[in-house]
Parts: C-alpha cells; sequence; structure tokens
C-alpha cells in the first residue's frame, strides 16, 4: 500500500498489532487498507475514522474492545496506508462505496456487525444508510462526534458572532492546502485548541497531532471541500438501524448541536451521551466511554439478535430488548 501513518509508537495510544491485514477494492477501484483485530469468531465492530486522521486514531478504542470482539478497521480513501484517489473519487457515495466494501470484505457469510464512525465516519454511516448492503450487515450504529449538515456556519474553532462569517472563515479553513509542518509546540497548542477539550493530556495532544499532521494537505483540502459543502440530513433520517449518537460539550468542530440534532432526527435513536468538557477527539479522550457505547450496542442488538431474544442478564435470563427510543443520558 502507501505510506505508513504517522502516529505514536509507545504508550496507551500506540496503534496494537492487527491479527491481519487485507487490501480492499471499492466500487471505482480504489484500494483501501483494512485491519482486523481480535478473535475471529467474536461480535463484530467495524469502525470509520473521521477527516485527516487514520486507523491508528482507534489504538485506544481497539484495546478496550479487541480482547472479546473481533475489531475491522479501515483506512479512508488518502488517508493512512490507502492511497489517495483522483479529483473525481472525493464524494459521500465513494465514503458510502468504501464502507460496503469494507463490510462485504472483512465480515463471513451472514455476519453482522456493530458499526461505528468518528466525525467524517460517521458521516459515512449516514451517506450509506439507504444501500441494502448496510441493512445487512450492520446490526446497530454509533455515531460519535460527527454531523450531518451546516459544518461550516455552526462550527466555533473561529468564534465569530455572524453565522455567515463563521461559514466563511471555516470554508477557508476546511479548504486550506496548507502543510501543517512538523509536529512543534505551537502546532500542538493550535490542534488542542481547534479539536480537544482543555483536560486533554499530553500524550492525547501528541497523539492527534502525530496523526493529523500525517495527512497530505492535498487530501485534508478535497475531503475538506466535501465536508464544507455536506448535507446528510436526509441520510441521517433514513438510518434505520439502532443508532447511539455520543459527543463532547467542548466540540468545536462539530459542537454538540449537531448531535441533538442527529438524535431528532435518526428513526431509531438509542441515545445521546453528552460527554462534559471534552472535545472533538473523544474516541482518543475518552476511549472507555466511547467503547462502552459500542459494547453496549453489541450486547443490545448484535448479542440479542443471534440468540433470538434480549441481552443475557446477570442472573442468566433474558432481557426484554429495549424500546425503540431513549431519553437523552449524560455522563461525567
Amino acid at each position: 500500500m502507501s505510506r505508513r501513518p504517522g502516529h505514536v509508537t509507545t504508550g496507551p495510544y500506540a496503534p496494537p498489532v492487527p491479527r491481519t491485514t487485507l487490501t480492499v477494492t471499492s466500487a471505482d477501484g480504489a484500494r483501501l487498507y483494512a485491519e482486523v483485530h481480535g478473535p475471529e469468531d467474536a461480535p463484530a465492530v467495524v469502525l470509520a475514522h473521521g477527516w485527516t486522521c487514520s486507523t491508528a486514531f482507534w489504538a485506544p478504542v481497539v484495546r478496550e474492545l479487541a480482547a472479546g470482539h473481533k475489531v475491522v478497521l479501515y483506512d479512508q480513501r488518502g488517508h493512512g496506508r490507502s492511497p489517495a484517489a483522483g479529483p473525481a473519487g472525493h464524494s459521500t457515495h465513494a465514503l458510502a462505496d468504501d464502507l460496503v466494501a469494507v463490510l462485504e470484505a472483512t465480515l463471513r457469510p451472514g455476519e453482522r456487525a456493530v458499526v461505528g464512525g468518528h466525525s467524517m465516519g460517521g458521516m459515512t454511516l449516514m451517506a450509506a444508510a439507504g444501500r441494502p448492503q448496510l441493512r445487512e450487515r450492520a446490526a446497530a450504529a454509533l455515531l460519535c462526534s460527527t454531523g450531518s449538515a451546516e459544518l461550516p456556519a455552526e462550527s466555533r474553532v473561529f468564534p465569530l458572532r455572524s453565522p455567515q462569517g463563521r461559514r466563511r472563515a471555516h470554508r477557508l479553513m476546511l479548504h486550506s492546502r496548507m502543510p501543517l509542518g512538523p509536529v512543534s509546540p505551537l502546532a500542538r497548542s493550535a490542534l488542542k485548541y481547534a479539536t480537544m477539550g482543555p483536560g486533554a493530556t499530553a500524550e492525547q495532544i501528541e497523539a492527534c497531532a502525530r496523526i493529523v499532521h500525517a495527512c497530505p494537505p492535498g487530501v485534508r483540502a478535497r475531503w475538506g471541500k466535501v465536508l464544507a459543502g455536506l448535507e446528510l440530513t436526509g441520510g441521517a433520517a433514513r438510518l434505520e438501524l439502532p443508532t447511539a449518537v455520543i459527543a463532547g460539550t467542548a466540540d468545536r468542530l462539530t459542537p454538540v448541536v449537531h448531535a441533538r440534532r442527529l438524535a431528532s432526527v435518526l428513526p431509531d435513536c438509542r441515545g445521546l451521551t453528552e460527554l462534559p468538557g471534552l472535545g472533538h477527539m473523544t474516541p482518543i479522550e475518552d476511549a472507555v466511554a466511547v467503547a462502552g457505547r459500542l459494547r453496549e450496542l453489541v450486547v443490545d442488538h448484535l448479542r440479542a439478535t443471534e440468540t433470538g431474544t434480549g441481552a443475557p442478564a446477570a442472573d442468566g435470563t433474558a432481557e426484554a430488548p429495549r424500546a425503540p427510543r431513549q431519553k437523552k443520558e449524560k455522563t461525567a
């Protein structure tokens, strides 16, 4: 495949070694790097990362899940070890094609998974909402720190009062091809301000900075242009899977208003979890919370589907499946 992605190599945010890796070919011939962690016969979780990130972004979540789950990761086209596509290969349609290709290539015949997406990865799930392959392969979904539309107007990286001014400033940021340069103290401070909560640790900031700075400027700009014009509210309204939403209350890139809006339009919302004081990089800022929601979705909707009953209760009896909707919840 292409270049090796940038990431830290030691500590809890270093990517664990996958059980296997493979190349997945998408509908237009684009090649995608994918990897599988955990036991082959365990319940499957498939994760899609966000803009300027890579499979390395999920490292702490994989460490939480891999002992008891089959965890599938892939690099979005142009990110990590997936080669960049041509100019025509950047669209929400391409994102959906890539997810479908990964599901078909990594899951056994008849196997289903809980699918999770962070930021642009969540948008990938919304873009694929109408695909029959998603309905066949996915038992439930997690939308993490994401939005469906109006990203430039709602973002607060540039906290301008005027929606028009915010829209213009954030479009310029999303379209920029300016190289980010080395990971310097100034770069770390800028990345923390734009993407993370005030309590982010130095280790977390370093892990995110290494990943984001490794994304080629041209790839960043081409996908940024897609995000600047994003309109997937209809896709969210067609995402008929049981779907949970999670977001940080201090997210400047996709403020929590997006998560609340998604929870209101999803046909089968299984709860909105707001993480106080966290920013956009929730899988790194609080991997335990993100992995916990994925684990709950596996128990409630994947294991229950396999047995034809509710999830096993502590006494060995079967719980009744959850009602279609839950109230919003907040966790510390």
